[in-house]
């Protein structure tokens, strides 16, 4: 990721309804982040080359590469219709979807995908493309999907981790963008959802476990409400599964904030457990930011690539 002044907001577009959305929303948030807009197409069919070094398909190369300039054109228009004023550029990359963006995301200051693409594969919940990038992106990355809600709150899952501590931070400036309120949930049970049975202390005053609860989620939301006056923050804790309690809050979000992975014990995992299960049926957009280790990791991997 790049927090240079220059750094763009990076689009993948493949002429699929969902990239065309997800090319309005990039739209949307470059202009509302002062940031330029790099839409990007990857070019796949330059990677399916033949015994004398030239694509299989020959003469018909030509009209492949047409058809992928037709694509940007068409969400450059989508983009400037979206977003007046926005300041655009096109690239047609060759290569695989998946490796092209993950290399734009090294100098993006956010990367936005569709769900899915046209990959063939319509009966799957996220995209095979989508849950890559979200996986090893070395920057936030912007899922649209489902239904967009104007109306509604920035909603950030908090889990006390140092994922979570990013989210937070990334929620709250998208509500501030977007002027509306933030709302942060812990969801907790007993038997400890979240993993972190053997280090949650022992309560037995009835209702003590609930206020430990408030006090993880009360001190993840320390200094924020400072920072941003202007954005009213709701805390809720939630007795429940999280991912099951934040697809409930995604009915009625704009937008859905999640770390790239919590605190259940299985930090081997490249993307957690309820964030992945978030990604496949949330109904509003979401947004998965990597904690800043994260991001180190991520940008040191990407480089040998």
């Amino acid at each position: 990721m790049s927090t240079e002044a220059g750094a763009a907001v990076v689009v993948g577009a493949d002429g699929s309804a969902s990239s065309l959305t997800a090319v309005r929303a990039a739209a949307t948030e470059a202009v509302e982040r002062g940031r330029p807009l790099r839409i990007v197409h990857a070019f796949i069919w330059a990677e399916l080359s033949g015994p004398d070094g030239g694509t299989v398909y020959g003469p018909h190369d030509s009209r492949m590469r047409a058809d992928a300039a037709h694509i940007l054109a068409t969400s450059l228009a989508e983009a400037e219709k979206a977003a007046p004023g926005v300041d655009a550029t096109t690239a047609l990359v060759d290569g695989n979807p998946a490796p092209v963006l993950l290399g734009e995301s090294r100098d993006a200051v956010l990367l936005v995908i569709g769900d899915r693409g046209l990959d063939g594969f319509r009966s799957l919940l996220l995209g095979s493309v989508a849950l890559h990038l979200t996986t090893h992106a070395a920057c936030p990355v912007l899922v649209v999907r489902g239904r967009d809600n104007a109306t509604g709150p920035v909603v950030v899952g908090v889990d006390g981790s140092a994922g979570s501590a990013a989210a937070v931070g990334f929620a709250i400036e998208q509500a501030a963008r977007r002027k509306t309120g933030l709302t942060a949930v812990r969801a907790w049970d007993a038997l400890d959802v979240w993993g972190q049975k053997d280090t949650m202390p022992l309560v037995s005053e009835p209702g003590g476990l609930e206020a430990e609860e408030h006090r993880v989620l009360s001190e993840s939301l320390a200094g924020w409400g400072q920072r941003y006056p202007e954005v009213t923050i709701q805390q809720e804790t939630v007795r429940g599964r999280p991912a099951a309690v934040l697809i409930d809050h995604s009915q009625h979000a704009q937008l859905l904030v999640t770390g790239d992975r919590g605190r259940g014990g299985f930090t081997g995992l490249l993307l957690g457990s309820v964030t992945q299960t978030v990604l496949h049926h949330a109904v509003c957009p979401v947004a998965v930011v990597p904690s800043e280790s994260t991001l180190r990791g991520r940008l040191s991997w990407t480089s040998t690539r």
